[in-house]
């Protein structure tokens, strides 16, 4: 089965370039890419019973018109039990405010914050050793 990750960005040359940047990955990896945190909620409980096309791992923004990154969080957390799967969810922005920083640790459903651009050796150590990859 292969690992499936989604992008939450309203960035098109970020999510373009950290897609190419996954798909290069010695991994079998489908990725997902939506505009705003609205977009994405609306994707995941579409799929709520269906665990192949749910997400391993969201890379999160935060900031993002319609409904920003804490916005999704929050209402993340309202709807998680009545997903097929465990997502795990990744901030990845490009502050590097404390404040944004320690926020997100209070989101036990926060796994860490990456800090933009996201390199494509932190992803494959985040998709080789969290998610139990393999080539």
């Amino acid at each position: 089965m292969k690992t499936s990750v989604c992008i939450i960005d309203d960035d098109g040359l970020y999510k373009l370039l950290l897609k190419k940047s996954i798909l290069k990955l010695p991994f079998e990896i489908a990725v997902n890419c939506y505009n705003n945190g609205q977009e994405a909620l609306y994707g995941i409980l579409d799929n709520k019973d269906n665990p192949e096309l749910l997400p391993d791992v969201i890379l999160l923004d935060i900031n993002m018109p319609i409904m920003d990154g804490w916005e999704f969080l929050e209402a993340f957390i309202e709807v998680k039990w009545q997903l097929s799967k465990q997502i795990t969810i990744f901030m990845a922005s490009s502050s590097i405010a404390n404040q944004d920083i320690e926020k997100s640790k209070l989101y036990k459903e926060v796994s860490d914050y990456l800090v933009k651009p996201i390199n494509t050796q932190k992803l494959e150590e985040i998709l080789k050793l969290k998610y139990k990859v393999t080539s």
